[in-house]
């Protein structure tokens, strides 16, 4: 499986991180899935699985302790660009996220760094939209018990 280049940017704290070093473990035009292990020691995480929907705009990742346990699920809402040419992927945070913990208790995050984005610019108008009814259709599906798509609970990606 040919290996491209992946880049995360931020806004809040901009940034842009090339996290190609994550080991590729499936790819297809609709979906990259990856596992990392953290790039500065945490006491909080060590690792995790990451699920890239390229065409939906969001990032599950499977957060686990440095014991291997699984923590929590966590949703990024993203911008996806991809240049076929170099096979390279910008995966642009929204900056809106969204934590589901095992026992279902839900948190939303950061939406008052998407409110300070737009503020000052940093994103548009239409990026801050997009990020709302990314969130919106995501929180439907946790509603609706359909959270985490199903490749997301195959226990053969998952860290052991």
């Amino acid at each position: 499986m040919k290996k491209p280049t992946i880049l995360r940017k931020r806004f809040i704290p901009y940034e842009i991180v090339d996290i190609s070093g994550d080991e590729l473990l499936y790819r297809d035009d609709d979906l990259l899935i990856t596992k990392w292990y953290s790039i500065k020691p945490r006491s909080d995480f060590s690792s995790g699985v990451s699920y890239t929907f390229l065409n939906e705009g969001y990032k599950v990742r499977r957060f686990y302790s440095a014991q291997g346990i699984f923590l929590y699920w966590y949703c990024d809402i993203i911008d996806v660009e991809y240049d076929k040419e170099n096979d390279k992927y910008i995966l642009t945070d929204l900056l809106v996220d969204i934590k589901l913990m095992p026992d279902g208790a839900l948190r939303v995050l950061d939406t008052d760094e998407l409110a300070q984005a737009l503020e000052q610019g940093l994103i548009t108008v239409q990026q801050g939209c997009c990020a709302l009814k990314k969130l919106d259709k995501i929180l439907k599906m946790i509603y609706d018990g359909q959270f985490p798509p199903d490749i997301c609970k195959k226990e053969e990606y998952w860290i052991k």
